[in-house]
């Protein structure tokens, strides 16, 4: 196995993690074309977001690279106390993805470790994140990383008249 290499992600990552990011967005969309929308230019949306959201305090943009390419991403903030959802401030992983080619080599892994370690870095007193119902491995990960169950979404759609 190549040596994974986690670091900040950069302006000049971003054609890369756009294409995985559009990648993430398919597959959700795959899984539930109901729940998860897919937008023409996806990979273009996720490049200009990533590039606003580069150096601001409190997100956290990451990229695991593996002989030189880049092989996943994962994008994290720390979030302010939210009534809504009764959550304290914490850290949030809103997305992590890994290309198919480099799966099952300890990539997502790495970059979780890398994205919990620097939310509670900049004092998130916890990380929460949600997962697809489908993605089973993801969810087996996240357990083996100590995290636990605590809601789980309902969606529904009105129906046509």
């Amino acid at each position: 196995m190549s040596d994974v290499l986690v670091r900040a992600m950069t302006k000049d990552d971003l054609p890369s993690v756009g294409e995985l990011a559009g990648a993430l967005v398919r597959l959700h969309h795959e899984w539930d074309r109901r729940r998860f929308f897919l937008e023409r230019g996806v990979e273009e949306g996720y490049r200009w977001f990533f590039s606003r959201e580069l150096g601001k305090p409190g997100v956290v943009l990451l990229v695991a690279v593996i002989d030189d390419a880049i092989a996943g991403y994962v994008y994290g903030s720390l979030e302010p106390r939210d009534w809504a959802r009764l959550l304290d401030a914490h850290g949030a992983i809103h997305d992590v993805f890994v290309a198919q080619a480099h799966r099952r080599r300890g990539v997502a892994q790495a970059l979780m470790e890398a994205a919990i370690a620097a939310l509670e870095g900049q004092g998130a007193q916890s990380v929460v994140l949600s997962s697809a119902m489908p993605n089973r491995e993801g969810q087996a990960l996240f357990k083996r990383l100590g995290f636990r169950e605590t809601m789980i979404e309902f969606s529904r759609e009105r129906s046509p008249r």
